[in-house]
């Protein structure tokens, strides 16, 4: 009888070999060899999984992508206050510091998405997702008369993501003057206007 194929393991290992090579090392410059240290293999084993080492590094940003969504989603999923689910959500887009390895993954892979189509098709489903998240909040709220909304909802959604994807790199980059509790509340105060509805909840 044949053994199972050990593939699917290995292809695990490595994905996990090639996310702690980039917050080890960073996406520049990382090379194929950082990754096969890591995993204890030779670079042509390597390939014999991946073809090409974007081919793995588009493994590492589809699953941090997809954890990071699934958290998020999580943060808030059983709250029924339109103002806490904001809050919940709010607090839960922003890195926990410069070590945050989720958004320490996205952040330097995201510097793919600018010339591989893969990479920026899971940058835009990242996007697209966190916005659609705020926009179901804010339409809630709106329409059990808890927000009264300063624009369209999916017009504030998005700029609320873009308000948190520039204050999360500044985090990971540790510019002191963004840390996670200076971005949470200038977060909640802009939320707060948008929605015309105190948040200190």
């Amino acid at each position: 009888m044949p053994r199972p194929s050990r593939a699917h393991h290995r292809r695990g290992e490595l994905v996990a070999a090639a996310r702690q090579a980039v917050l080890d090392r960073g996406v520049l410059g990382l090379r194929l060899r950082d990754v096969a240290d890591k995993a204890d293999m030779s670079p042509g084993s390597v390939l014999y999984y991946f073809p090409t080492l974007d081919d793995l590094l588009y493994e590492v940003q589809r699953d941090a992508v997809e954890r990071f969504c699934v958290d998020r989603e999580e943060a808030a999923r059983h709250e029924t206050d339109p103002r806490r689910k904001l809050v919940r959500t709010i607090k839960a887009g922003l890195p926990s510091g410069k070590d945050d390895e989720l958004c320490v993954l996205l952040y330097e892979l995201g510097a793919y998405a600018r010339r591989t189509p893969a990479y920026a098709a899971e940058h835009i489903r990242l996007y697209e997702r966190q916005a659609g998240l705020y926009t179901a909040i804010l339409e809630t709220g709106a329409a059990t008369g808890v927000f009264a909304l300063t624009r369209d909802a999916a017009t504030i959604a998005r700029g609320l993501v873009a308000l948190e994807d520039g204050l999360g790199l500044h985090i990971t980059q540790a510019v002191p003057t963004f840390t996670p509790s200076a971005a949470e509340a200038m977060l909640i105060a802009y939320a707060a206007d948008a929605t015309r509805c105190e948040l200190d909840v």
